[in-house]
């Protein structure tokens, strides 16, 4: 990524990310590692242990490139240098052990890591960090660039120790614990699922296929005991009666879905649970939640007596979310990137729905507006490509920039005169944005082909783009304006 692309990212979608971010080099982590294959290295793990100094090697060897504002917030330091400065605070104690566990993933996987850490703030605080990293798309060979999201489970955490160290589940920590806590009787439930049994039913799975409405009837029986004070703020409720009253808005859509598959896990005897599950604030907020179901000791006979603990997860499922928009999308356009593209034409080469018509296009004249203009009117023109393309481009078709001028239109199960209505349909649109902007004006060259039924789509891609230069030879031919001036050449905007 050059300085140009990394400003984007740091003044862009990175700033505007809502959780903190890190963007890191790792390159010379990616040589460690490579050095120890060559060297015969085949468990890291143990060779690790063996050399716990290689360890810290190989954390002192990350490069942090740039943070976001959401991380100086969260580290509590008066800027991103400020941060970048104080990193042996932020990683102070033992981090090692994290840090093994992190080499060891990326060893395996190639594209990133997940693990949990504890780091501190710059006034001492302790922190339990969720940590989530990608390598960023065209930086798998070197790893120079590495996405790290950094989710703060300091109360999730805080709440398992407490949990953890005493049996006792005294009302004040029920009532003030940091995470959705709901006491709930399953009682009948479990007559309920009895009764099936007695019946002489064992395929329980069938049974439901058979019976969708018995999923509904149980979960009306369910009777909600208690709820504690993050429960109602979770889900944005006035008081317990309200919250009470609107069950069937917290517990809907695909929420069914979940409680069939618990209570087929009930069926077979597990009476700890967990799962991720959506369910709704009474606003109509989607929350993702971790759901953690247990029945109490002592109530194994009769389930009259279950813990449900909910941890919201929505912040780390839309880094989720953030990090694969990146690994498919290109960031400057908002399209679809090269890597997409390869994936969904080997999927259509595969799969159909044949035939499949390509258009490529070539944006006009972007040398010569980088030139005379700068870069940054350039990434404007092609931001504009970007409107035009994903105005005109709808699923089931799809469209990506696989190049710095050079984009690619992918329309399965359609003939060539859908083609050609597409290509109508993308020249009416520049004209309307050429209307909108001032500026260089918006062109396109474009060719298109379908595929034949006994050819490669490959090939039909390599037949639409020698339309697309036959097309851009024609573009420059007419432009005689431009002619012999800088960037008229066919060649020079590439």
């Amino acid at each position: 990524m050059d300085n140009r692309a990394d400003a984007e990212w740091i003044g862009d979608v990175f700033q505007l990310a809502p959780l903190p971010l890190w963007l890191e080099d790792f390159s010379d982590v990616k040589a460690l590692l490579e050095e120890f294959r060559l060297g015969g290295v085949e468990d890291l793990r143990a060779h690790l242990i063996a050399n716990p100094d290689l360890v810290r090697k190989a954390a002192r060897s990350i490069k942090v490139v740039a943070v976001n504002d959401k991380t100086v917030e969260l580290f509590k330091a008066a800027d991103a240098d400020d941060l970048i400065a104080n990193l042996d605070k932020v990683f102070s104690g033992d981090m090692m052990s994290s840090h093994m566990g992190e080499l060891c993933q990326i060893w395996v996987r190639d594209d990133g890591f997940e693990s949990q850490a504890v780091n501190y703030t710059l006034s001492g605080q302790r922190l339990d960090v969720q940590l989530k990293a990608r390598v960023l798309p065209g930086h798998e060979q070197d790893w120079s660039r590495v996405l790290l999201s950094t989710e703060d489970v300091t109360e999730r955490e805080e709440s398992r120790r407490l949990l953890a160290s005493s049996e006792a589940f005294s009302r004040g920590l029920f009532e003030h614990s940091p995470i959705s806590l709901w006491v709930e009787d399953f009682s009948v439930v479990k007559a309920l699922i009895d009764e099936v049994r007695e019946r002489g039913v064992t395929d329980f799975r069938t049974f439901l296929d058979v019976h969708p409405e018995f999923v509904s009837r149980c979960m009306s029986e369910i009777k909600v005991l208690d709820v504690n004070r993050h429960t109602l703020e979770l889900f944005k409720a006035q008081d317990q009666k309200d919250l009470f009253s609107r069950l069937g808005e917290v517990f809907r859509d695909d929420m069914e879905q979940h409680f069939r598959e618990q209570l087929i896990d009930l069926w077979h005897g597990k009476l700890f649970q967990q799962r991720e599950v959506v369910n709704y604030s009474l606003d109509g907020e989607i929350l993702h939640v971790h759901l953690q179901f247990s029945v109490f000791p002592g109530r194994e006979a009769d389930w009259s007596l279950v813990q449900v603990a909910l941890t919201d997860i929505t912040a780390r499922k839309k880094a989720e979310a953030y990090l694969e928009f990146l690994g498919k999308h290109d960031i400057l356009t908002k399209l679809h990137n090269r890597s997409f593209y390869a994936d969904e034409l080997n999927r259509l080469e595969r799969k159909g729905p044949h035939p499949v018509t390509i258009i490529a296009a070539d944006l006009n004249g972007l040398k010569v507006v980088n030139d005379t203009l700068g870069h940054a009117a350039g990434d404007a023109l092609l931001r504009r490509a970007g409107e035009v393309l994903a105005e005109a481009v709808k699923k089931p078709y799809c469209s990506a920039r696989i190049g710095g001028d050079e984009f690619i239109i992918l329309m399965p199960a359609t003939q060539e005169a859908d083609g050609h209505k597409m290509i109508a349909d993308i020249e009416e649109l520049v004209d309307v944005n050429n209307q909108f902007y001032a500026g260089p004006a918006l062109s396109f060259s474009l060719g298109l082909a379908t595929s034949l039924q006994v050819e490669r789509l490959e090939d039909a891609v390599k037949r639409a783009d020698k339309r697309m230069y036959e097309a851009k030879r024609k573009h420059y031919a007419e432009t005689d304006a431009e002619r012999g001036g800088p960037g008229a050449r066919l060649g020079e905007t590439r």
